[in-house]
């Protein structure tokens, strides 16, 4: 049985996208790492407050 050219492409195109996933540049990883560095960052007390204050504020409304 012969696949069509629409399942060709398909086949083609998959193929291509899991080639792309394996060829990831350095950068983005480096940028991946950095982001995961951040969000693991714990919040500053003076950002706590700001936060505590506005939530405040925002209750007498």
């Amino acid at each position: 049985m012969s696949e069509s050219g629409s399942e060709k492409k398909l086949a083609k195109d998959a193929a291509k996208a899991e080639d792309n996933k394996q060829i990831e540049p350095q950068w983005a990883s480096g940028l991946k790492h950095l982001y995961d560095t951040v969000v693991d960052e714990p919040l500053p007390d003076s950002f706590k407050d700001l936060l505590a204050q506005l939530d405040d504020e925002a209750g007498k409304k």
